[in-house]
């Protein structure tokens, strides 16, 4: 079984604790893309963890790990993830941890270049996370990147370090007029980070391709949702990679084989982290009470979220998409403090009303339309089977599921490993 654990909207759906939660039914868990810009946030039995680069898998002795080959990896901020990891117990050795020798590696240069960017748009800026992400991926376009499997070859490595130096320095320098970086920081970079993982890297398209021969089971972990994908997304507030189910085989390194089935993720409301149109916001008290009570700060940066209500032209669209075969509704529990619930159920563009996601041009000229139903104003976080459920929680699934048009086979009422119900 091959299957996508993808997010719907705009990332922060909640993936990382469906990962969690059905990866005890697979051998192998793939990340297929992105970097250290946004996290997955698991809480279990041994505590709570927030993971940039990890596949969630990690949490789990007897899964295999993957990072893929359309990552880019951030070689100082994984070590330290799998240091702390380490310290609070988790095993991670070349078993259960395979790094792709194609994946590519974020330079310091990278940060630096995305943070001399947003600083120079000022209040144009696109909301980037600051990590190097943009800058490393057009890198990679341009063909002058680094690879993970070059750390097994430290001396061809370090022959290309001069010349792909004195390059962004034209930018660098002669650009942003900033202070020049230097051949030999970036061995000395390679030098303190590079050899601990190189333990780690591997041909992992070829581990996958065995892996599937011999019947085994993989998931495949996005990071980020649908209107963050570069090309579907809500263009230029996306990320600089591919978020989309179908480039899971691809990202990982087995471009040969198909999905299975995919797995959508949607919070029971909406939230978005950075700029862009997000045309069902809330603002002021509404906005506040509701961020509140789901804690909506991002894993990565610990910026507030924006939070909204749950935008069914926006989900439909991440659904067709993500080609997603069924859902999973997190985070229903925040919800248990309303007495009625607002949905987004159409825009308004230039007096009309549409129920189809349009062009991003027009999206800041779209405006909400909302219709309200019945909460139910009661704690749902010890619910564990459908008919547990009050009529009101349950009817407001079943509305979001026809809407929609995709099953909703899981619900969340809870952060912790078991807090869900499974409703088919």
């Amino acid at each position: 079984m091959l299957t996508s654990i993808c997010g719907i909207n705009w990332g922060d759906e909640g993936k990382g604790r469906m990962v969690d939660l059905l990866s005890e039914k697979f051998d192998v868990v793939c990340r297929y893309q992105g970097g250290n810009n946004a996290g997955h946030t698991v809480i279990n039995e041994r505590g709570k963890f927030i993971l940039n680069l990890l596949p969630s898998g990690i949490l789990r002795e007897d899964v295999v790990n993957v990072m893929g080959p359309g990552m880019v990896i951030d070689i100082k901020h994984l070590c330290g993830e799998i240091a702390k990891l380490q310290e609070a117990g988790i095993k991670i050795t070349p078993e259960n941890l395979k790094i792709s020798d194609r994946a590519v590696i974020t330079m310091p240069y990278h940060v630096l270049l995305d943070c001399l960017e947003e600083d120079r748009l000022s209040d144009k800026k696109f909301g980037s996370t600051r990590r190097g992400i943009g800058p490393v991926y057009a890198d990679k376009f341009y063909k002058k990147v680094f690879r993970m499997g070059e750390l097994l070859n430290t001396e061809h490595l370090y022959a290309r370090i001069a010349d792909i130096v004195e390059w962004k320095n034209l930018t660098i320098v002669g650009g942003y007029k900033a202070e020049a970086i230097k051949t030999e920081d970036m061995i000395a970079y390679f030098e303190e980070f590079g050899k601990k993982l190189a333990p780690f890297v591997c041909d992992t398209g070829l581990y996958l391709t065995e892996a599937y021969a011999q019947g085994k089971d993989i998931m495949f972990e996005a990071q980020l949702g649908a209107m963050r994908d570069i090309d579907f997304g809500i263009h230029p507030y996306t990320s600089s990679s591919s978020t989309i189910a179908a480039y899971a085989p691809i990202g990982s390194g087995v471009p040969q084989l198909q999905l299975t089935n995919s797995v959508g993720i949607m919070k029971a409301y909406s939230t978005c982290v950075g700029e862009g149109p997000f045309t069902a916001e809330y603002f002021g008290d509404k906005a506040k009470k509701l961020r509140d009570l789901g804690g909506e700060y991002g894993a990565a940066t610990g910026r507030p979220r924006r939070v909204g209500p749950f935008d069914i032209v926006a989900s439909r669209y991440g659904i067709r998409c993500q080609g997603a075969t069924e859902i999973a509704l997190t985070k229903m529990d925040v919800l248990s403090d309303y007495e009625e619930i607002e949905v987004c159920v159409a825009y308004e563009l230039d007096g009309k009303i549409i129920h189809e996601f349009p062009f991003v041009d027009v999206l800041d000229d779209c405006k909400p339309i909302f219709k309200t139903v019945k909460g139910w104003n009661c704690d749902i976080s010890k619910c564990r089977k459908k008919e547990d459920l009050p009529k009101e929680a349950l009817d407001y699934v079943l509305y979001l599921e026809k809407e929609c048009g995709c099953k909703i086979k899981y619900v969340s009422v809870g952060a912790e490993r078991d807090a869900y119900i499974e409703m088919y």
